[in-house]
């Protein structure tokens, strides 16, 4: 393997997990209708859900004068002729009746988190907000996702206004002097926000160009190669090792934040939603990076010329040959089809893996099963080729031999 090979190999296996991560923030990140979608499940999660509900309870904030109330009540009882006894026990009522309006702000808030209602604030609320999320990266914020500083935070002005009305139609009277409190929900908070914004605009200007780029730099360090083969199961190997780094930093990025959140975020569980959330695709492309590149390593392996590559192709020959034979003493021959598929088989195998790996390359948001059923197919499409081929040696051999039977039409 030349030098400049090395080199160029050694430099896919680094580009590789970083266009993945380059392609996650141009395409989610950065894009409106990708983050939606990302974001939009998590209006059915139950943490997200609870947390909502409590910061709009909070917000809400419904209490009524219990020791006024209570003291007014105890002094007409006692007015009434009823021992003292009786108005100091109703004094005593004055927290539980707070705790009273509390959870009813609190029921109210639970039901509209768990309905449609809530689905479609928070999916438009979210959109509409998309902007700011992007703002989040170049240091600005506005819309119902504000920035200041690293913390990020999401308005839920709109939920607060909706339960108001609830519980004024449910006839809690208090919730009309509900006043214009702070309606902000912290999502997370890091301060390493600023550090990573000028990180994520070149990221966002290599967008989908850096995968292409990586893919002809290795190409371009394997066709530069000594030994080919070998070089493309190094490339394949290396890219696979360096995309499960990235998928170990990922899952300790995730307990480091969750072991550091901090005071200002409301609830642990929505964090975790959220980051798993925000990172799904960028975990799935991982995991695809990693078994592309154990199929495409062992692949390679299996077609050299190595002893147990030659000895797993050769049985594979002779059970295709059996087959052959035994279809053939059946009656059952593929004539000029199978002699035209014996004679250009390393085409076909070759148009057969460049279909493939096309069909990979347009599948949209492939994934470790995507591969695997490609792996299937072509598996299925080769195996095919062969039992094709051997019927084709098989009708040859019986032009060769005068004493063999002429092979029948073919089906």
């Amino acid at each position: 393997m030349s030098t400049i090979s090395a080199v160029l190999i050694t430099l896919t296996c680094i580009l590789v997990p970083v266009s993945l991560i380059t392609v996650w923030v141009h395409d989610i990140v950065l894009d409106t209708d990708r983050y939606v979608e990302t974001v939009s499940p998590l209006a059915s999660n139950s943490a997200i859900e609870a947390a909502v509900a409590n910061r709009i309870t909070k917000a809400v904030d419904v209490r009524v004068d219990g020791v006024q109330v209570t003291s007014d009540l105890a002094a007409w009882l006692e007015s009434q002729g009823l021992p003292p006894r009786v108005g100091k026990a109703v004094k005593g009522l004055a927290p539980q009746l707070n705790d009273a309006a509390t959870q009813a702000a609190h029921k109210a808030s639970t039901r509209f988190v768990e309905s449609d209602r809530f689905e479609t604030v928070w999916t438009d609320a979210n959109r509409a907000a998309h902007t700011a999320v992007v703002d989040a990266l170049t240091g600005e914020g506005r819309g119902a996702i504000g920035v200041d500083g690293g913390t990020v935070t999401l308005d839920v002005g709109t939920a607060v206004d909706t339960v108001k009305q609830d519980l004024v139609s449910a006839g809690v009277s208090p919730a009309e002097s509900i006043p214009d409190v702070n309606k902000q929900m912290v999502l997370f908070q890091s301060d390493k926000l600023d550090q990573i914004r000028g990180a994520a605009h070149a990221l966002d200007m290599l967008g989908n160009w850096l995968p292409v780029i990586a893919v002809l730099i290795g190409a371009i360090g394997v066709l530069l190669a000594r030994r080919r083969r070998r070089a493309l199961i190094a490339v394949a190997l290396g890219a696979a090792a360096a995309s499960l780094i990235i998928a170990i930093g990922l899952a300790i990025a995730r307990r480091f934040y969750l072991d550091h959140l901090p005071a200002e975020v409301q609830s642990p569980a929505a964090a975790a939603a959220i980051f798993d959330t925000l990172l799904r695709f960028l975990k799935d492309s991982v995991r695809t990076a990693i078994v592309l590149g154990l199929v495409v390593a062992i692949g390679a392996y299996l077609s050299g010329a190595g002893r147990l590559p030659r000895a797993l192709r050769g049985r594979l020959e002779r059970t295709s040959d059996s087959i052959a034979h035994w279809a053939d003493r059946h009656g059952i021959v593929t004539g000029k089809v199978g002699t035209w598929v014996a004679a250009q088989r390393r085409w076909l195998v070759l148009g057969v893996l460049l279909l493939i790996a096309l069909w990979f390359a347009l599948w949209n948001r492939p994934t470790a099963l995507t591969i695997l059923l490609l792996v299937v197919i072509l598996l299925v499409l080769l195996a095919v080729i062969a039992l094709l081929a051997a019927t084709g040696r098989e009708t040859q051999a019986h032009h060769h031999d005068p004493n063999g039977r002429p092979g029948s039409s073919a089906v």
